[in-house]
């Protein structure tokens, strides 16, 4: 995310070339991910953390990380060139000779230490220093190969993989041709992690819309696909965009299509639930401007509640209608045939938190068969982040759907930072603590074997490779 909860309170790959065009398994495309609920957790995870020697990663025991890549470094396999800073949402696709090829966004805006730097046919606005690597780990978890896939982005946030083997990375900004900035930004770009060469001359994907983006997730038996607004007053909406033919290959979610935001009749604001197991039924109403060039923001352009001044609330109707809003709408993923969609947290006692209600977190699963979503996890208010409840899971935001059953989330919340493992029956536990900061983790997600869990700790940028027993999930 663009703004962390805890600021809101206080050159070539010629080496690389064109790879082989095998089916993607990673990112729970064709994983055989359990549906939660299938197996009923009973040890409540995976045992107690180990403090880590070095300080920088406590894990259970059995479980160890190498670092992968960190930003500062050169770039592996290169002749010169840093690895850019703040990774963010990350994905894994099948690479050549047992490894792993990751591509890892990079949330920088107009300025940056570590810029993503890259030739110029692969800048998109060169006043920007946000972008995407892409990494070729060997089958021993080391970087082999590194190099700038996409540069000249504006806050490279989150993001999701495509049915057919490439990356969607999302801006969360609605930033506006201004100075340096030489061209207006918010929008979705596509990587292909294989063919470098494709990623030339990077144009947005228009029909998408033009927000504050942080996540995308594809239906890939209807063609759908599910966008979150990591925005406030008004707080963000959930997109679907209905693209004009079933997207099946790459470039092809430049053909157009309809943008329309979610509404849950006679439900303003999710905030308010707070049982896991509530199903609400939705619908979607046409976004009237996806541009945004010409009505303003797309959240705007649907009716809502201004509570600038709380105690004299006004009304402002917008075009759209009615709709319903979340504070924080963050990390989605496919999976068990629906989409996994995180709501970060809601503070409605804060400035600028135009929520409803209050809690640390939501995870919703969309139905599209049913069209209905459903509360999945729940994590409730923490009353001392800072004190005795320092380890008190809060803030979820990226999301991956594990292979072995259950849910991981990258915290971005108030106190100590975790990875969350959730078991299949909703049950939030740690998996992992920073240990050197208290930066976010992002980009949290499964290598196509199911081996390695990948993750980054946003500040340090460092990205991680996880090994263990996570089949222990599945026999407890």
């Amino acid at each position: 995310m663009e703004v962390s909860r805890r600021t809101l309170l206080k050159g070539s790959a010629a080496g690389l070339g064109v790879l082989g065009a095998s089916a993607i398994n990673g990112l729970g495309l064709a994983l055989p991910a359990r549906a939660l609920g299938a197996v009923a957790k009973t040890d409540g995870g995976f045992g107690p953390l180990q403090p880590d020697p070095a300080g920088i990663l406590d894990l259970p025991q059995g479980f160890s990380y190498s670092i992968v890549t960190q930003a500062g470094r050169p770039l592996a396999g290169q002749p010169g060139g840093l690895v850019p800073g703040r990774p963010d949402g990350t994905a894994s696709f099948d690479g050549p000779w047992g490894g792993v090829l990751l591509v890892n966004n990079h949330e920088q805006g107009a300025t940056a230490p570590f810029p993503a730097v890259a030739d110029p046919d692969f800048v998109y606005d060169a006043g920007s220093t946000g972008g995407t690597t892409t990494i070729f780990v060997d089958r021993r978890n080391n970087a082999v190969l590194e190099y700038v896939s996409l540069a000249g982005t504006f806050n490279n946030c989150a993001g999701g993989a495509t049915p057919w083997g490439t990356w969607l990375t999302c801006e969360e900004t609605e930033q506006r041709i201004a100075g340096a900035i030489t061209k207006d930004h918010g929008y979705v770009f596509e990587v292909d992690p294989r063919d470098r060469d494709a990623n030339r001359h990077p144009e947005p994907l228009t029909g998408l819309g033009r927000f504050a983006h942080e996540a995308v997730v594809i239906d890939p038996a209807r063609g759908h696909v599910y966008l979150t607004e990591d925005a406030s007053a008004p707080n963000g909406l959930l997109y679907r965009f209905t693209p004009a033919t079933l997207p099946n290959r790459r470039h092809s979610l430049r053909e157009g299509g309809v943008l329309e935001a979610m509404v849950v009749p006679g439900v303003t604001d999710v905030s308010t639930y707070d049982q896991v197991g509530t199903e609400l039924p939705v619908q979607w109403k046409p976004v009237p401007d996806p541009s945004a060039l010409v009505k303003g923001s797309t959240r705007k352009q649907f009716t809502y509640v201004d509570l600038t001044n709380r105690a004299a609330p006004v009304t402002v109707t917008g075009e759209g209608g009615e709709i319903t809003r979340s504070r924080k709408w963050e990390g989605a993923w496919w999976g068990n045939g629906r989409a996994y969609i995180v709501c970060s947290f809601a503070r409605n006692t804060e400035p600028g938190d135009w929520s409803q209600g209050a809690h640390d977190g939501q995870v919703w699963s969309y139905d599209p068969g049913r069209s209905t979503l459903r509360l999945e996890v729940f994590f409730p208010l923490n009353p001392d982040p800072s004190g005795a409840t320092a380890d008190q899971l809060d803030g979820p935001d990226n999301i991956t759907v594990n292979p072995w059953g259950g849910l991981f989330l990258a915290e971005d919340g108030l106190g100590d930072q975790h990875l969350v493992a959730v078991s299949d029956s909703g049950e939030p536990f740690i998996f992992a603590r920073n240990r050197i900061s208290g930066s976010e983790f992002t980009g949290v997600n499964f290598s196509p074997d199911r081996q390695t869990l990948f993750a980054n700790i946003q500040d340090e940028g460092y990205v991680f490779a996880i090994t263990g027993p996570f089949a222990r999930l599945a026999r407890s």
